[in-house]
């Protein structure tokens, strides 16, 4: 199956939130609101050579700093225990071919990525990285070879308010449900959407048939055809 999710790059953004909506997951699985911070400094009409990306999801949970873990807390995200060994730095256990997924309790003015933790990840094999939170040292990130997004930014480093709790658990971003090993897929002209592992099979065979039939509305259209003709013409046997 590896080999055929690969070949969803072929696809943009558009077309994999067109199958989730198909298969009625939330928010077609479209994560808003994010900024593309790295590769950067490449001019408009190139960032479409930008290679798209897809990878399993690595998920790493911040927590506020001095905090205790409540049931009732929504930082935690239901994580009451730390899976973080305390002799290790989160960062060196970044599973290669992985995208991280950040998430960073709310309110925050910390960033919880920069330069150095970005660059770990990415001599860790992690093809990309995600931040439901606030990210620094930009000059540094923007000539990272892989993707990074972000929501906002900061001048401050994690240890202000911030501290990693837990890797591989399920975490919510921008409303977003995501699970370690759902698919990311990172798109530099479109954004961002989350595949659920469960729905994989799905999107695979969906997309193609999706997307060729948005070709023929195309040209019908072109041709002069109404849009709802077109569609009932194509659309409504997928």
């Amino acid at each position: 199956m590896a080999a055929r999710w690969r070949h969803l790059t072929q696809f943009n953004a558009c077309d994999i939130s067109d199958a989730l909506l198909k298969l009625k997951v939330p928010g077609a699985g479209f994560l808003p609101d994010l900024r593309h911070f790295a590769p950067n400094g490449i001019t408009s009409d190139r960032i479409s050579l930008l290679p798209k990306i897809i990878a399993p999801a690595t998920t790493v949970l911040f927590v506020p700093k001095g905090s205790t873990p409540r049931p009732d807390d929504p930082a935690f995200q239901g994580v009451l225990e730390s899976n973080i060994p305390p002799d290790v730095h989160y960062v060196d256990q970044t599973a290669p071919e992985t995208f991280v997924v950040m998430r960073q309790p709310e309110g925050q003015s910390c960033a919880v990525l920069g330069g150095i933790m970005a660059q770990r990840m990415k001599k860790c094999g992690a093809k990309g990285i995600l931040v439901g939170g606030r990210v620094r040292d930009l000059s540094e990130l923007k000539v990272m070879h892989i993707p990074i997004w972000a929501e906002s930014t900061s001048t401050v480093g994690a240890g202000l308010e911030a501290k990693p709790w837990a890797m591989d658990v399920p975490i919510n971003v921008q409303g977003v449900d995501i699970n370690p090993g759902d698919l990311i897929f990172s798109d530099p002209v479109e954004g961002v959407v989350v595949i659920p592992q469960e729905k994989l099979h799905a999107v695979v065979e969906l997309v193609p048939k999706l997307v060729h039939a948005d070709d023929r509305v195309t040209k019908d259209v072109e041709a002069g055809m109404t849009v709802k003709d077109a569609f009932a013409k194509h659309r409504s046997n997928i």
